[in-house]
């Protein structure tokens, strides 16, 4: 479904999923600045829940391992206009353009929206890579294990346990 409006949309509920790592002057660690994040959230509408921190390593050259967490945001902002404040969000903590996959003191991507699917400029919802990401999934599972992948119909339990079957064993 592609939307172009930018209408306030009440009490939308979205998944953000958030990722460090690199330290912050002010908030510490990549464990702190996603703590931080959480809380800076908050100004966006209301944290229903949140994931603990997980510790995963780092696709690519990003090099340093991440503490990623999940949130789930009910806002009344509409998808583009939540994208443009976490963006914000990342530059006020000092995020940088930089190299994809590089190391980054904080990442903030929608990764669901209770509206279903959106299109537009610069924003997929669903994220169209979150159902092959554990660092993603693995987080979200916590906080809302029963949610459906509108594209799939698939719990985020199930998809889960599908990145799981496909990792190799040690």
């Amino acid at each position: 479904m592609a939307a172009d409006r930018h209408d306030p949309v009440p009490g939308s509920s979205y998944v953000i999923a958030i990722g460090s790592n690199r330290p912050h002057h002010r908030h510490g660690s990549p464990d702190g600045v996603v703590r931080a994040a959480v809380a800076a959230l908050a100004a966006l509408g209301t944290v229903d829940a949140r994931s603990r921190i997980h510790r995963t390593a780092a696709l690519g050259p990003a090099g340093r391992s991440f503490a990623n967490a999940a949130v789930l945001l009910t806002s009344d902002f509409d998808p583009p206009a939540l994208l443009a404040h976490l963006k914000q969000l990342e530059r006020r903590f000092g995020r940088r353009a930089g190299r994809r996959w590089g190391a980054r003191v904080l990442d903030l991507d929608i990764i669901w929206w209770s509206g279903g699917s959106w299109s537009g400029a610069g924003l997929t919802i669903p994220h169209p890579e979150f159902r092959n990401r554990r660092f993603v999934l693995g987080p979200l599972a916590e906080i809302a294990p029963t949610l459906r992948d509108p594209l799939t119909g698939r719990s985020i339990r199930q998809l889960l346990h599908a990145v799981d079957r496909r990792r190799p064993r040690a």
